[in-house]
């Protein structure tokens, strides 16, 4: 039952009051039976049905006898005449969503309705019988349906039209019929919406043939078939734009077909016509500046409407334009710089950060001006980090001016916020810290003081990681060390362990601070946290307390600084398996690449799990000899299809890596049922491919009906080299017919040879490159050192996008991203991707992308790669060189 109406305390006055507060499902079923009176209380049943939707809207289940009782109760309400219960009976009809058997009961009902005089009831019913009805009573309703297209009442007619774009999805053979008569709708002088609706349904019926759209578009620019309707106007421009992408550009002209029209809906008397002219113009690959400039004028213009809606369509098309297509922004500086103060705070969000990314040296001052912290304090966090991200990108695009916008984010660091709003502003300083070195003891000063009165947790522990790693590389190092300790003394015991850290660092890489590093350490050793203590007891020992100070040994730096190159799933699996001996743990023998764990039933005890690549291991082990001498493997790829789906035979096959050898496991499966494969063997053709030699191969005995089975083919390459080639794969086996009664073959056949062509296979330089992620990629990155650092720059060609840029890089070289860097932001210009992994040889290799995206869409890309030998470092450039 719902609540009463009480009266509010006053301290109540801020909260809202919901009239579905407490109902119950079994308590409206028992308020239904109000529609079983033979006198109907029109409002009452009003009420009950509105509480049945609410129920059906907020997910409630109703079950199978309660949703067929509530149905014939519903169906009583017909009697009634109110115009409002008539209302409420259609739209629970539509909801409960009959079954078959008792759409029967109100088809008379709603067919009544649809010739019914009151256009209300015509309408409705129309809506509500092609929601419920089959493909079989459509048939006998369809002339009504064609009638109503054509109705000169508009509601009726739109009702009829937006049912065809619903039944469009089910029954398109029917609606397909109606063609005719949906343009009749388009060319009659009828209500705006009808015009709309029917231009939406004919589009969607010829949507899979471009050349009926393009005669639709055509057509509706033609003055017999001319659009009146704003609404309808704005699609005409979205399929005129559609057809101008598919169609090519007259090379001679360089003009664009239909662009007039475009061009001439610039200056239509709707501006929500001229606001989609103008994005559709200014969304074109390859626009002139001729093309251009009369969208950015009108777009301009309505920068200062005294409506908030237009400014916002203005401001975002222009935000998009200035990412694009920055010269031609330029003249809307000015006005943009205006909307800053504007009460809108979407509009005035939207205008900064367009002003940020595209703004020069010499407007960032006139930006700083315009007091953006007290801008940012009117705005919710989720625009705040808008802001933040375009900071950020202006103080990378500008170093100079680093000192007054990153004072501008110490500022903003300091008022209130949630979590991701000081996540992203950290973020950000961190990033200009490592990427503009005037902006180190700045940027690590203000992280300083942000923990002195930081309320999470995470971020503290970041700061202080951050720190350990930075700090001691300063001028001045011994000054962090009291806004470390301060941490010890005034923290929770997560960030008590974290700064212990960090004093370890600075212990361990500045000689002079070691002394007073190990008063401070000493004093953890009374802490009340277990964690504490025993941080502070093992940097203690490795520091060397209890002897002479000297220079800190360089296995003690390696493991406060070194990243960790196994995944933490697989090092917590090692070590609940490890049992104690005399043997340590060794580090080394945990597997670099992630495990995947399969599914088990829970019902059922389950075995310890294998990983794939245990499997493969323990495949290839129990091989014959000369495939069981071929070494370590190194690495397994994943299956790859050489055979289409629903084949009459199944082929995979799975490149095993090993140093000198790469052997192909065909994983073959025949799925005739009458057919007993023997002698299952592919023959691989590496004539294309010098640098391989086939060495063995295990063919399979027999393979019946639906039982995978696999067979080997090993080649010897080049010895710890990333050998790649083509190979022509061909399957030839022996095909004997089963008995059906024994489910065996026929021992009197002796069988008849075949064979079976298969896709081609490649071998890529991605196969040679173990993906193997590292915790802290800058800790990586400095540990390896530049020695072996090779650096180039290359032009990638015309992309859509950075994110396929990023993305095709990443399949060529085979490496794993790191810290998400593989995610690329909508409408980015630059993008930095940093990339780990073991290269065949176990050799550590890591790479730092720098992408950036032109005007016309041209990518370059700076690589730096850094590994443990010079050779390998040479190795991944000519990678990408020959990708």
């Amino acid at each position: 039952m719902a609540q009463p109406l009480v009266k509010k305390d006053d301290d109540q006055e801020g909260e809202e009051y919901s009239p579905f507060l407490g109902i119950e499902k079994g308590a409206v079923l028992q308020e239904a039976r109000v529609f079983n009176d033979p006198q109907l209380d029109a409002r009452r049943c009003s009420q009950v049905l509105t509480k049945l939707l609410y129920l059906l809207n907020q997910g409630e289940n109703f079950t199978k006898i309660e949703a067929t009782e509530v149905f014939f109760a519903v169906t009583k309400l017909f009697q009634s005449k109110d115009n409002g219960l008539r209302r409420m009976v259609y739209l629970m009809i539509k909801e409960i969503s009959p079954s078959a058997d008792e759409v029967i009961i109100v088809t008379s009902s709603l067919m009544k309705d649809m010739n019914s005089k009151t256009y209300m009831y015509r309408a409705n019913a129309i809506r509500v019988l092609c929601r419920i009805t089959d493909g079989t009573l459509l048939t006998q309703i369809e002339r009504y349906l064609k009638q109503a297209i054509v109705d000169k009442n508009p509601v009726i007619a739109s009702a009829a039209l937006v049912s065809g774009i619903h039944l469009l999805q089910t029954n398109p053979e029917i609606v397909k019929r109606w063609t005719n008569e949906v343009q009749e709708a388009i060319q009659s002088r009828a209500a705006a919406l009808v015009q709309f609706h029917a231009l939406a349904l004919l589009h969607q019926i010829r949507q899979s043939d471009r050349l009926a759209v393009s005669k639709l578009v055509t057509f509706g620019l033609t003055k017999k078939g001319s659009v009146r309707s704003p609404l309808a106007q704005c699609l005409l421009i979205r399929y005129t734009s559609q057809v101008i992408r598919d169609s090519s550009m007259n090379s001679q002209t360089g003009e664009r077909p239909l662009f007039d029209f475009l061009e001439a809906c610039l200056q239509h008397k709707a501006d929500m016509v001229i606001v989609e002219a103008a994005r559709a113009i200014t969304e074109f690959s390859g626009v002139t500046s001729r093309e251009l400039t009369p969208a950015i004028t009108v777009l301009q213009l309505f920068l200062s409407s005294s409506k908030p809606v237009l400014r916002f369509a203005a401001v975002r098309t222009l935000n998009k334009v200035a990412m694009t297509h920055p010269l031609a922004f330029t003249n809307c500086n000015i006005d943009m710089e205006s909307l800053i103060s504007d009460q809108n705070r979407s509009i005035a969000t939207l205008a900064i950060t367009t002003l940020f990314n595209t703004g020069n040296e010499s407007s960032v001052d006139r930006l700083m001006k315009q007091k953006i912290s007290n801008f940012m304090a009117d705005i919710a966090d989720e625009f705040k980090i808008v802001v933040v991200d375009a900071i950020r990108s202006l103080c990378l695009k500008f170093p100079l001016k680093h000192r007054s916008l990153m004072n501008l984010l110490s500022n903003i660091l300091r008022e209130e916020g949630g979590f991701e709003y000081k996540k992203a502003i950290i973020d950000s300083i961190v990033i200009l810290i490592r990427d503009i070195p005037e902006a180190k003891e700045t940027g690590l000063f203000q992280l300083c003081e942000f923990i002195e009165d930081c309320e999470f947790t995470y971020l503290s522990t970041q700061v202080l990681h951050f720190l350990g790693n930075e700090g001691h590389k300063t001028s001045n190092p011994s000054k962090y060390i009291r806004y470390i300790y301060n941490r010890v003394i005034l923290e929770n015991a997560t960030v008590r362990a974290a700064a212990v850290s960090t004093l370890a660092k600075f212990g361990s890489m500045v000689e002079s601070l070691k002394p007073r590093i190990f008063v401070l350490l000493k004093r953890c050793l009374f802490d009340s946290d277990d964690e504490v203590r025993d941080r502070a007891t093992l940097y203690l020992n490795m520091l060397g307390w209890d002897a002479s100070v000297g220079e800190t040994d360089k296995g003690v730096k390696e493991f406060l600084f070194g990243a960790l190159d196994v995944p933490l799933v697989n090092l917590e699996a090692s070590l609940r398996s490890y049992e104690p001996s005399e043997e340590p743990f060794n580090l080394s023998a945990v597997p670099k690449q992630v495990k995947s764990q399969p599914l088990t039933d829970k019902k059922t005890p389950s075995k310890k799990p294998t990983s794939p690549v245990d499997a493969y291991e323990k495949l290839l082990s129990s091989m014959p000899p000369e495939f069981s001498s071929f070494g370590q493997l190194f690495k397994s790829s994943a299956p790859v299809e050489l055979t289409e789906a629903e084949t009459e035979y199944a082929v995979n096959v799975v490149k095993h890596i090993f140093s000198g050898h790469i052997v192909f496991q065909y994983n073959c499966t025949n799925t005739i049922p009458e057919q007993l494969l023997e002698n299952v063997l592919v023959v691989v053709d590496a004539s294309e491919t010098k640098e391989f030699a086939q060495v063995t191969s295990k063919p399979l005995k027999t393979l019946p009906d639906d039982s995978p089975g696999q067979t080997f083919v090993a080649f010897m390459k080049p010895d710890g080299l990333p050998a790649t080639g083509r190979f022509s794969n061909l399957l030839k086996f022996i095909v004997k017919e089963v008995d059906p009664a024994t489910g065996e073959a026929k021992e009197e056949e002796e069988g008849v040879e075949d064979e079976y062509q298969l896709e081609d296979l490649q071998v890529v330089a991605a196969d040679y490159m173990l993906k193997v992620s590292v915790l802290n990629f800058e800790n990586a990155w400095e540990s390896i050192g530049p020695a072996c650092e090779r650096i180039d720059e290359y032009g990638l060609g015309v992309r859509e996008s950075l994110a396929e840029a990023v993305t095709a890089v990443i399949n060529i070289l085979g490496m794993q991203p790191c810290e998400g860097t593989d995610v690329v932001p909508n409408n980015a210009r630059s993008h930095t991707c940093l990339l780990s992994g073991v290269f065949i040889g176990n050799v550590k290799v890591l790479a730092r992308l720098s992408f950036g995206i032109d005007g016309p869409k041209q990518v370059a890309m700076k690589l730096a790669v850094r590994s443990e030998e010079e050779a390998i470092s040479d190795a991944i450039h000519e990678i990408v060189a020959n990708g």
